[in-house]
């Protein structure tokens, strides 16, 4: 793999897609959410497209709700045309969703990591504290997080909470202590939480699938507990070895779901990440490289391979599709400060205040 020119090209797609207010949709045509858009500016970060994602990580500012969450578009309602090849974005329905909204702390910390920006942690800081706080505020006793917000008249416990979503949580919050201690603030709270997210994740599983809903089928609800460091790296290996013949096309990719013919590309970007959290280097670069036949000329990744009927579906470029990779190759490369942000658990469960032999602020090791 030509690992700088992959990166610098998907960063340009990127940086074509994103517009005059710094917001980066999925595609030229709409649909915007904050996880997503923070997959992309992370993903210019990394490449050194140092104004574009500042304006991204700006836009965030500008667009945070007055109670700390993200109202964004939902993908997922976003129906096809009638060839049943394209997105028509027109009027998706929209949710504040606490995983997307709780991701602006991985944004923000791995961005100004790649960009060895730490001085601007402070203008970020506020953001990122108001949007932990809107998501524990929908935590519940059993220590899940419900995955949007509430609406007049809701209860947590009428509203499903996705596995996927909680381990991300669960590096979210992690990155946001390592954020307040940056800034010499303790949060306790934080880190209960966080481990009541874990604790949930490893021992009461069954939490997830409580409407009747079986969730195994999806690649992330596979890998994401072990990608997010919920999981110890031995326990993470088996977790993947386990279910692998069932998600991973040999020299394709990674399914979204277990029975569909289909590989995508941000799915495989991501368990490659998986792959190197638990210590399997080798496949985290196959993956990789079995992405090559999905890159397009311009530097964007095609959605994913439809492999029963060798046709590429949805014929689509995401953008948050290029930030996925240019993170897993920034991760297994080791190429920019906080390349091991994703990959490694920094923080232990309860600590609320790392350890900081390096005086106080960031670990120094996150700038290695």
């Amino acid at each position: 793999m030509n690992t700088p020119g992959i990166i610098a090209e998907s960063a340009a797609y990127i940086k074509s897609l994103q517009r005059a207010d710094g917001s980066i949709p999925w595609i030229d045509r709409g649909i915007w959410d904050a996880w997503n858009h923070g997959e992309s500016v992370m993903g210019l970060a990394i490449a050194g497209n140092q104004a574009d994602a500042l304006r991204g990580l700006d836009c965030l500012i500008e667009r945070q709700n007055a109670d700390g969450g993200f109202t964004g578009d939902l993908g997922a309602s976003v129906p096809l045309d009638d060839d049943n090849r394209r997105l028509v974005p027109g009027t998706p329905e929209e949710a504040r969703d606490t995983n997307f909204t709780g991701y602006v702390a991985v944004t923000v910390l791995r961005s100004l990591l790649a960009m060895k920006a730490a001085d601007k942690v402070e203008r970020y800081w506020p953001m990122v504290e108001r949007a932990v706080e809107f998501v524990l505020r929908h935590q519940g006793p059993a220590g899940d997080i419900v995955w949007r917000g509430l609406d007049e008249g809701d209860s947590l416990e009428e509203i499903d909470s996705l596995r996927a979503g909680n381990a991300s949580l669960y590096k979210s919050i992690e990155c946001a202590l390592l954020l307040a201690r940056a800034m010499d603030e303790d949060r306790p709270h934080w880190a209960e939480a966080r481990r009541a997210i874990g604790a949930t994740l490893r021992e009461n599983d069954a939490r997830f699938d409580r409407f009747g809903i079986d969730r195994r089928r999806y690649a992330m609800d596979w890998y994401y507990p072990v990608l997010a460091g919920v999981l110890p790296q031995e326990t993470g290996r088996a977790r993947l070895y386990a279910r692998w013949n069932e998600f991973v096309e040999a020299g394709l990719g990674c399914r979204c779901v277990t029975d569909e013919p289909w590989v995508t590309a941000a799915e495989t970007a991501e368990l490659a990440l998986a792959c190197l959290a638990a210590g399997k280097r080798d496949e985290a670069r196959s993956l990789l490289e079995n992405l090559e036949p999905l890159r397009a000329a311009d530097g964007g990744y095609w959605m994913g391979w439809q492999f029963a009927e060798s046709v590429v579906w949805p014929y689509e470029r995401p953008s948050w599709t290029a930030g996925a990779m240019i993170m897993a190759l920034d991760a297994l490369e080791g190429l920019t400060p906080g390349s091991n942000l994703l990959i490694r658990t920094i923080v232990p469960e309860l600590t609320s205040q790392p350890a900081r032999p390096d005086g106080a602020g960031l670990p120094a090791f996150l700038f290695d």
